[in-house]
C-alpha cells in the first residue's frame, strides 16, 4: 500500500477505483488526471439522448466532479492529460493549460478507455461526418440533427490519438439532415439507426460482413436485419465502403463496391481500439488483443502500474485466457477491485463472459459467452449448436412474444459455452442465465435441470433456456 495513488482516466474505470482505494483508506492520497471535462458518465446512453429519450446530456454523469472533490475528497484534475510515464522515477508527465509538471506516484492505474476506429477512407475529414465515443460528439450530433446550432468539437476520451477526433466538423454544416449513412452495423451502429430514425432521419446502415451484430450468430443477425427493413432501415450487407464522398466540402454520399448512395451526413461506427498507446510506450506490456496485458488482480508487468477499464484485457471465464471486451459493467468492476487492492484488501477483478444486451427498435438482443464455431474451435472445443424459437410467456396467456435462443455446447465434455437470442420480450435478462451458467461451468445438461421460475405472464412452464438446453443436450449425446 502506498501513499500516493495516481489513476490515468476519470470514467467508470478510473473513478471506482479511485472512489474505493479513498474509501477503504482515507489517508490515502488520489490523485485523478482526465484530459476532457466530463468523468463518471454514461456513455451507452449517448444514443438515447441523441434520440430523445434523455433530455439533458448532464443526466448522464452519475457524480460530477464536484462531488468527487468535495465528498469524496478525491483530487480531481480535469483539462490535464498525462503524456507520458516514468516507471524508473515513478512519475507521470501531465500537461494542462498552464503548462507541463511532473507528479510521483506510489501506485499508478491506467484507465486510458478506448477511441472510436476511424477507418483509413477518403472523405473522413469532410463537414457531416462523425464518429461516437464522447459526450461533446453525442451532442454535436444531436444538435444537429435536430436543426440547433453548436461549436465543432474534439474528443478528449483518446488522450494517444490526436488526430482521431469524435467529430462533426460543423454541427451547422448539416442544416438538418433528412437522410444518414452508418457505416457499421454493430451496437452503436444499430442504436443510433433507432435513434435517427426517431428524428425522422432516412437510414442506410452498411456493413463490411454478411450480417449486422456479427458476434451474435447469423440466425440471430437475420430476425434482426428482417426488423430492421420493417422499420423502414436500407440495409447494404456485404458492402465495402470505399469513400465518403462530397459537395463543396461537405457529405454528399457514400461511394460502395455496389455503387453511389446518396446520404446528407455519415455515421462511422466501425468500432472501438484500446487506448493503450501511453502504457506502451512506457514499457508495459500489451497483449494479443491490442489491449494491455493484466494479472487476475489489474497488475501489469509493473508490479505498481495497474490497467483497467477499456484499455486493458480480462480473463475470458470460458477459455481461460485473455481478452479483450470494453463493456462497461467489467470496467466497473476492475477498478473498483483495483481500488480496494492498492488499500491493502488484495481483491481480484474476476473473469468475464462478454455478456452484452442491445435494444434495436423494437427487438432485444443478447448474448454471452462463445457462439462462433471457428472461435470455438481455436480455443480447443469441438462445438455443437442448436437453435431452437420458443415463447416468451404460456401459450395461453396474452401478449406473448417469439424468442428464438442459438445456444452453443462442446461435444467432448458438454459444457455450455454459450448462446444468443432476440425477441420482443424477455431477451435482456434471460442472457443472464446463460450468463452465471457460464461463470459456474455448468454443462448443457446441468443448465436444462436448473429449477427456474414459472409462471404464465412470465414464462412458460419450460422456459426458453431451458428448451434451448434440452435440445442441444439430446443433440450432444
Amino acid at each position: 500500500m502506498g501513499e500516493t495513488f495516481v489513476v490515468v482516466g476519470g470514467d467508470a474505470a478510473g473513478m471506482s477505483a479511485a472512489s474505493k482505494a479513498k474509501r477503504e483508506d482515507p489517508d490515502l492520497e488520489v490523485i485523478v488526471f482526465e484530459k476532457g471535462e466530463w468523468v463518471s458518465y454514461g456513455a451507452c446512453g449517448m444514443p438515447y439522448y441523441v434520440k430523445g429519450d434523455i433530455g439533458e446530456l448532464e443526466d448522464l454523469v452519475a457524480i460530477t466532479p464536484e462531488r468527487f472533490r468535495e465528498e469524496r475528497d478525491i483530487d480531481l484534475r480535469t483539462h490535464s492529460e498525462v503524456v507520458g510515464i516514468d516507471r524508473e522515477a515513478d512519475s507521470v508527465t501531465v500537461e494542462n493549460d498552464e503548462g507541463t509538471y511532473e507528479q510521483s506516484y506510489d501506485d499508478l492505474l491506467v484507465a486510458t478507455g478506448a477511441r472510436a476506429i476511424r477507418p483509413p477512407i477518403d472523405g473522413m475529414d469532410l463537414d457531416g461526418v462523425f464518429t461516437f465515443h464522447s459526450m461533446e460528439s453525442a451532442r454535436a450530433v444531436r444538435d444537429s440533427v435536430a436543426g440547433e446550432s453548436g461549436e465543432s468539437v474534439d474528443s478528449p476520451d483518446s488522450p494517444d490519438s490526436p488526430d482521431s477526433p469524435d467529430s462533426l466538423d460543423s454541427p451547422d454544416s448539416l442544416d438538418s439532415p433528412e437522410s444518414v449513412g452508418i457505416i457499421g452495423g454493430g451496437y452503436i451502429g444499430l442504436e443510433m439507426a433507432e435513434a435517427f430514425d426517431a428524428r425522422g432521419l432516412d437510414v442506410s446502415v452498411f456493413e463490411m460482413l454478411p450480417h449486422v451484430l456479427d458476434p451474435f450468430g447469423d440466425a440471430i443477425a437475420e430476425e434482426v436485419e428482417d426488423h430492421l427493413r420493417e422499420q423502414g432501415v436500407s440495409l447494404h450487407l456485404d458492402t465495402m465502403v470505399e469513400a465518403i464522398s462530397g459537395e463543396g466540402g461537405r457529405v454528399a454520399g457514400v461511394e460502395t463496391d455496389a455503387g453511389h448512395h446518396a446520404v446528407d451526413a455519415v455515421l462511422v461506427a466501425t468500432g472501438v481500439a484500446p487506448n493503450a498507446e501511453l502504457a506502451e510506450r512506457a514499457g508495459i506490456e500489451v497483449g494479443e488483443t491490442g489491449a494491455i496485458a493484466t494479472d487476475e488482480y489489474g497488475r501489469t508487468n509493473d508490479e505498481h502500474v495497474y490497467a483497467a477499464g477499456d484499455c486493458a484485457e480480462a480473463r475470458n471465464v470460458v477459455t481461460d485466457a485473455p481478452d479483450w471486451v470494453p463493456l462497461a459493467l467489467t470496467a466497473n468492476r476492475a477498478g473498483r477491485a483495483i481500488g480496494a487492492t492498492v488499500a491493502g484488501d488484495r481483491t481480484e477483478t474476476g473473469g468475464i463472459v462478454g455478456t452484452a444486451a442491445v435494444k434495436v427498435f423494437d427487438l432485444e438482443v443478447a448474448r454471452a459467452g462463445i457462439t462462433d464455431p471457428e472461435v470455438a474451435e481455436e480455443a480447443g472445443f469441438d462445438p455443437v449448436s442448436k437453435v431452437i424459437t420458443a415463447e416468451s410467456r404460456a401459450h395461453y396467456y396474452p401478449g406473448g412474444k417469439p424468442i428464438t435462443v442459438e445456444m452453443v455446447g462442446d461435444r467432448e465434455s458438454g459444457r455450455l459455452l454459450g448462446a444468443a437470442m432476440v425477441g420482443e420480450e424477455g431477451v435482456a435478462k434471460r442472457i443472464d442465465t446463460v450468463a452465471t451458467a457460464l461463470h459456474a461451468g455448468m454443462t448443457v445438461e446441468e443448465v436444462q435441470n436448473l429449477d427456474l421460475s414459472y409462471a404464465p405472464p412470465f414464462s412458460p412452464t419450460w422456459d426458453p433456456v431451458l428448451t434451448a438446453a434440452k435440445v442441444l443436450s439430446g443433440k450432444l449425446e
